[in-house]
């Protein structure tokens, strides 16, 4: 359903919901590459790729915004599969020109000049992953130097450390100045998003996958993804889903699918990977899969996606968008390597 609607889709093929789309894409694709001998998937992606010449999204007077560089990961992959300069030049490019001149800005995203770095949370699904490619891809520890400073700037500034969650940003703060975005929930809870905690375990998991096993800075990211899962099993509603609100899902009733994906995936990324105790988790994998696949409508389109956004909103069964799909395809790709240890 969603290649047929692909064209459809909106924001064009380089923008970050696309780049979601493309790493669940790229996951099932290499799963029925080893399965069933069938590259469509991978090509799919790959002619996207060569469609935009490989390149970033851009904007106007901010080449470093993290959103932009979600599709790299993509190029990257394809990159490592297949060769050829044109897939990597491009990122390399745009990375090489972020590393050259580093923006020092605020991450207080009160101030739209904190959008340089990584001050939202979304931003560590994002960007990382991009410069943890470019340092295996090369050998150049600047790459991941760059990136592990600013990722953990981002963990000091935004992860509350008593609620084990993130914040999405600084305008969530509890005691953020009065700023038109809310600072508590109808039941007087921090507001924690589902999607923004989804899109930090997925980006950690992501990372993880590509950090080399003795990397000196891997039982940093290790830790805080198993603390962040750990806290989000504890979170998850009797449907087996995470609502759009973690800490009041009373207030947001309904399942919320990307976010659900996100959690999913990086929950059974972790008990794969031997990070996450299998018989404590995988119980809350279940009900998650079974939350996503009744999303499924019967032509194919997955509901219950929260639009694109930034904090906690009512979704109903017929919205979808294409990162909700990448994660659905992330989590169904873990799922299947999961099941003979489930059965």
């Amino acid at each position: 359903w969603q290649v047929v609607h692909q064209p459809q889709s909106g924001l064009g093929p380089t923008a970050w919901t696309n780049g979601a789309l493309y790493q669940g894409m790229l996951d099932w694709g290499e799963l029925a590459e080893r399965t069933e001998k069938d590259l469509s998937f991978i090509r799919w992606v790959d002619g996207i790729g060569a469609g935009c010449r490989w390149q970033p999204a851009t904007r106007r007077g901010n080449n470093s915004h993290a959103d932009d560089l979600t599709v790299c990961q993509a190029w990257l992959r394809l990159y490592e599969r297949f060769g050829m300069p044109g897939r990597l030049n491009p990122t390399k490019k745009r990375i090489d020109s972020i590393l050259a001149k580093p923006s020092k800005v605020s991450l207080d995203l009160h101030k739209w000049a904190a959008l340089e770095r990584w001050s939202w949370c979304d931003a560590l699904y994002m960007a990382p992953q991009v410069f943890a490619q470019l340092a295996a891809i090369t050998g150049d520890k600047r790459y991941m130097d760059f990136m592990d400073a600013e990722f953990r700037a981002t963990v000091d500034y935004l992860y509350d450390k008593e609620a084990r969650l993130f914040y999405r940003d600084s305008r969530y703060f509890p005691d953020a100045p009065e700023n038109g975005f809310a600072h508590r929930e109808a039941n007087g809870e921090k507001v924690f998003w589902g999607r923004g905690n989804g899109w930090c375990l997925a980006g950690l998991a992501n990372l993880l996958r590509i950090l080399p096993a003795d990397a000196p800075n891997r039982p940093y990211y290790e830790a805080l993804f198993k603390e962040l899962a750990a806290r989000l099993v504890e979170l998850q509603c009797p449907d087996g889903s995470w609502h759009a609100s973690l800490l009041d899902p009373e207030s947001y009733p309904s399942p919320e699918t990307s976010g659900t994906g996100f959690i999913v995936y990086g929950l059974a990324w972790g008990v794969n990977a031997g990070l996450l105790d299998r018989d404590a988790t995988l119980p809350a994998i279940e009900k998650g899969w079974a939350a996503l696949v009744a999303a499924i409508q019967p032509h194919g389109k997955l509901g219950w996606v929260q639009p694109i956004g930034q904090d906690p909103k009512h979704v109903t069964k017929d919205m979808t968008e294409v990162y909700g799909v990448g994660a659905f395809l992330q989590a169904g790709t873990q799922i299947h390597a999961l099941a003979p240890a489930a059965q």
